[in-house]
């Protein structure tokens, strides 16, 4: 290996073609390497966020928070189709309710252009809540808990606590894909479980997600396409995924 360099770039191309990797296969792909050198690449692209070191191995940054990858690329990403989402979005927002925003690129767009009314808004996401401070009207509340630095959002047994003593009018749901064998899904199994707790809390359960997430399968359900009311996308959704939301009684905008 001529550099340091090259090498921790040959890991990190390494550990995103598997998704998650041990540490014995990874040293069996680079075996001139040390296992002393290994673990001090692995802590280090850790520190840069590259990857995301976990016991015994290391797993992609996609796979802990989803196929968008880290919330400051995910800005930046299909902006057209997030600004169209976030148009459509903010039609269905209701004056007087109770709001649960999710995290998530689409979810802090939609936070950036919500009306100043009275609303009571709760989020846990940390970039929802600092465009959420602008406004005047609404009464703004962050669940607690334990903060994923990936996403800048929270989740937890605090935040799962939190949600069980609210009744949501209107949840608007960020997603990392779905797909027909296991529903809707992302990267963070306990992400995953106050989704899935503020789905249950909510009246209207709103899934904000572009046509790219379809088809797409990750590591932990949130929930089915049957529990879910609306579904707002880009307009480029797939017929067979259309006709399953026709089944369930799912409305598309």
């Amino acid at each position: 290996m001529d550099s340091m360099e090259q090498r921790r770039n040959l890991i990190v191309d390494l550990v995103n073609q598997s998704g998650s990797i041990s540490f014995v296969q990874l040293k069996s792909k680079i075996p001139k390497i040390s296992e002393m050198t290994l673990r001090t690449d692995l802590k280090a692209l850790d520190e840069a966020k590259r990857i995301v070191r976990v016991h015994g191995g290391a797993k992609s940054v996609d796979v802990v928070i989803g196929t968008d990858d880290m919330l400051s690329r995910r800005s930046v990403r299909n902006i057209e189709a997030k600004q169209l989402i976030t148009q459509k979005a903010l039609q269905l927002v209701r004056k007087d309710t109770t709001i649960f925003l999710d995290s998530g690129s689409t979810t802090t767009m939609l936070a950036s252009m919500m009306p100043d009314q009275s609303n009571l808004i709760y989020t846990n996401s940390l970039t929802c809540a600092v465009e959420l401070c602008k406004l005047e009207k609404p009464a703004i509340h962050i669940l607690g808990g334990t903060m994923n630095r990936y996403s800048m959002s929270i989740c937890g047994i605090h935040a799962i606590q939190d949600v069980l003593r609210i009744n949501f009018n209107q949840v608007f749901m960020g997603v990392t894909s779905y797909c027909e064998q296991t529903g809707f899904n992302c990267g963070v199994d306990e992400e995953a479980v106050l989704k899935r707790t503020v789905m249950n809390q909510a009246e209207q359960k709103i899934v904000l997600m572009d046509s790219s997430k379809v088809g797409v399968k990750n590591t932990y359900a949130i929930c089915s396409l049957a529990d879910v009311d609306v579904i707002i996308s880009d307009g480029n959704l797939p017929e067979d995924f259309l006709e399953e939301c026709r089944k369930y009684n799912v409305q598309i905008i």
